[in-house]
């Protein structure tokens, strides 16, 4: 199997490296990531990663819009939200917006893995 380039949007550092630990073994590799919206749409434009991980909030500009702008600059995006708010009306709106799949925080990390097998496999 190719290895998939992962793009990983937290503003919080123990997530991001939560998300490191448990990619290690995969066949995805985190090529950057990013604390804010801001980051993440430069990130993503410079390097078109295959997956971003996208947490919903977070300061500067929040996950929701990026996920709009992402999904704007490039509409074939595959974009996973991550977010401790396990609230239906996020996860409907995340998805209606573009989103390929929704993690709750706290993660397993084989859920990680598994939604983007999933995302990578559709």
């Amino acid at each position: 199997m190719t290895e998939l380039r992962v793009l990983v949007v937290d503003d919080l550092p123990f997530m991001r490296q939560a998300i490191r630990e448990a990619l290690s073994d995969s066949r995805f590799r985190i090529v950057a990531e990013a604390e804010n919206g801001e980051q993440a749409i430069a990130r993503y434009r410079e390097i078109e990663p295959d997956v971003v991980l996208l947490d919903i909030v977070m300061p500067v500009l929040d996950g929701l819009t990026t996920l709009r702008r992402l999904r704007r600059i490039d509409p074939g995006s595959n974009i996973i939200m991550c977010s401790a708010l396990g609230e239906q009306a996020m996860i409907v709106r995340a998805i209606q917006l573009g989103a390929r799949d929704f993690i709750v925080k706290p993660f397993r990390p084989e859920r990680v893995v598994s939604a983007l097998e999933r995302v990578a496999l559709s």
